[in-house]
């Protein structure tokens, strides 16, 4: 993948970007479940995060969600083995007992990071009251949008870890590809529950106004080319 064009991160970006950041953070207060749930991502610390749930008594078993996806976008990720396989490394280097997580190794999506952790699940003979969704922050409200859809009859809360947009950036994922994946993953909340794979969410005037400007500075890279 090319590398993404200098972008300038004046402090109107940042605002605008900050409402986007907000509005998909739910902010769910994690309540301990049978099993947690990692989403697989190109951030590793969602599975440093899960691992501190797991010794903090949130859950029991851990799976771990992802293929080697996207390839050639945004969020592609430079490892030659999945995202699950990743997370589990990261997971038994902070304490998880390897007999205490499950790999699902083919899901490419959000959806099916959540059905084919919930077939997984089944398979392995586990019947849950409960989940705890472990993904990275702004993937917040696309998860448990996904949720409804996919397993609407499990309990579940969302965890993350807990920082502002400005700690999210790192010197790889930079201001300027994290914005941009933002921007999709907004414009996926509203196409997606058009589509029925994830349940229609509101979107608030101002945070529309602020996915528009983005978008007109050029934070189109993960944008879906649809009429929106």
């Amino acid at each position: 993948m090319s590398s993404l064009p200098a972008t300038r991160i004046t402090e109107d970006v940042l605002a605008s970007a900050r409402l986007v950041w907000d509005y998909l953070l739910l902010g769910h207060k994690t309540i301990p479940g049978d099993i947690i749930i990692a989403l697989g991502t190109n951030d590793l610390r969602v599975a440093e995060f899960a691992a501190k749930l797991y010794q903090q008594g949130h859950g029991k078993i851990l799976v771990c969600t992802g293929a080697i996806a996207h390839q050639g976008d945004l969020l592609a990720t430079p490892w030659d083995r999945t995202e699950a396989e990743m997370y589990a490394g990261v997971a038994e280097q902070n304490g998880v007992p390897r007999d205490r997580i499950l790999l699902e190794t083919k899901a490419t999506n959000t959806a099916e990071n959540i059905r084919l952790s919930r077939r997984l699940i089944a398979e392995h003979e586990l019947r849950p009251d409960n989940v705890v969704l472990c993904c990275k922050p702004f993937m917040q409200r696309r998860t448990w949008a996904t949720m409804v859809v996919e397993w609407p009859e499990m309990p579940a809360s969302l965890a993350s870890p807990v920082m502002t947009l400005e700690e999210y950036f790192t010197d790889v994922l930079t201001p300027e590809k994290i914005i941009n994946i933002m921007l999709g993953d907004l414009q996926r909340v509203w196409i997606y529950g058009r589509r029925g794979w994830s349940a229609p969410q509101l979107l608030p005037e101002n945070v529309k106004a602020a996915y528009t400007r983005l978008k007109s500075l050029g934070f189109d890279r993960h944008l879906l080319q649809e009429d929106e």
